[in-house]
């Protein structure tokens, strides 16, 4: 799907060991229809070499200021006026700080330099290169003056040791830069709640129920529905996800307390996506103080914590609602089940048994089914893209509901 056509994206390429992985980068970018341009460093030659991104770009790979042009120009202002989007991928703490402080000595820092278009930047280093306080001033001083950048990875690094720091991979890249390129503004207007994440019960101080929820497809719910525009406000349960930004946000702990806010906000909002994994149960009578072992079994009183989407169904009032159904097993059939008895407009159902679906992924496989009984059944996909598809389906819905509402069925 061609979605990037006639968009055009300069890759400046810094020298690191993920500068091998900013090949597939461009790759994913020309294979969407981008025409792009790479600029790169003097030590990112040194990982991999011009031709290999000249043969996926097809476009003459820049890497001298003041090399002899393929065509006559002042190249560093053409390519700052041609493009639509920068990528610098991957950002060393070197490029970080030369931009920080207004450098421009090589062709990449004039280039951006000189640029109109928004700039995206994916830092990869060691972590304690990304943790340390100067790098992190320049990364806060540049987002203050409108520089986009992404979360680095959590994993092992090139020399061994593990910690953030770690290149996204190249699809998460690019999906970014996708959304950057083409934003859609459909749902300006329009007012979504979006819950996220588990919530925890506690049995005493320092012990609590809870499930294994991420937070993640709620997070990127919100994110997907700001970019379009919407006024949006994230309850989340506790997760350790970055808080978005520009983004109205409530934390929370307990089943109880996401009730609360999701009830006392619903009223000013027009639909509500429930992605949250809220605990069905929680502890009758919470200890004060540390449980001590004594015997070989405990036994926890549990009761009933409120339906919150249910009493939102009861009270929706021509709202849009959207919940989520998480099964091991007869995955249609429950979500089926759960449209009727709660009242929803639209579930999106994933079997968390499947590889890529689970808990805790970047990735999801759902279906969104909606209350006439259409079933829109998606295959792997990372979870904005996911949640992107959800948004359609809850546009598509407001739109129908609106037109009876001119026509007077509504």
């Amino acid at each position: 799907m061609m979605i990037l056509k006639g968009k055009s994206v300069v890759v400046g390429v810094c020298g690191g060991i993920a500068a091998y992985k900013v090949v597939e980068v461009v790759s994913r970018l020309k294979k969407l229809g981008a025409d792009v341009d790479v600029i790169m460093t003097a030590n990112a030659q040194k990982f991999v070499t011009p031709l290999t991104f000249r043969s996926l770009s097809h476009n003459p790979v820049v890497t001298d200021m003041f090399s002899e042009p393929d065509y006559w120009d002042i190249r560093h202002i053409s390519l700052a006026r041609k493009a639509d989007l920068f990528i610098i991928a991957p950002a060393t703490a070197n490029i970080i700080g030369k931009l920080a402080s207004g450098i421009a000595d090589d062709m990449l820092t004039t280039t951006i330099t000189a640029t109109k278009a928004p700039v995206l930047i994916v830092p990869a280093m060691n972590y304690n290169m990304y943790s340390n306080a100067i790098v992190q001033q320049n990364i806060d001083k540049l987002k203050a003056i409108g520089y986009v950048f992404m979360e680095p990875d959590t994993g092992v690094m090139a020399e061994g040791s593990s910690g953030k720091g770690r290149l996204p991979e190249p699809a998460v890249i690019v999906e970014k830069a996708a959304a950057m390129l083409r934003p859609v503004r459909d749902l300006e207007g329009m007012r979504i709640m979006v819950t996220a994440g588990p919530t925890r019960e506690n049995i005493d101080p320092v012990r609590y129920i809870s499930n294994y929820s991420s937070g993640k497809m709620g997070y990127a719910v919100a994110q997907a529905a700001y970019e379009r525009g919407a006024d949006v406000l994230l309850i989340s349960g506790p997760v350790s996800l970055e808080r978005p930004q520009n983004i109205g946000f409530i934390q929370v702990t307990t089943a109880k307390e996401m009730f609360e806010a999701v009830m006392e906000n619903f009223p000013q909002y027009d639909a509500v996506v429930m992605a949250a994994a809220v605990a069905d149960y929680r502890v009758a009578e919470a200890a004060d103080h540390k449980i001590k072992k004594n015997d070989d079994k405990m036994v926890l009183k549990l009761e009933k914590n409120p339906d919150i989407l249910k009493e939102l169904g009861r009270i929706k009032d021509g709202r849009i609602l959207c919940g989520f159904c998480a099964e091991t097993d007869h995955l249609t059939e429950n979500a089926i089940k759960k449209i009727e008895s709660k009242n929803l407009d639209l579930i999106v159902a994933n079997d968390v048994t499947m590889e890529g679906a689970g808990f805790g992924t970047d990735t999801n496989i759902i279906k969104i089914i909606r209350k006439d009984g259409s079933m829109l059944d998606l295959p792997l996909m990372s979870k904005l893209d996911a949640a992107h598809r959800i948004l359609d389906e809850i546009h598509s819905v407001a739109g129908e509901k609106q037109k009876l509402n001119i026509n007077g069925g509504f």
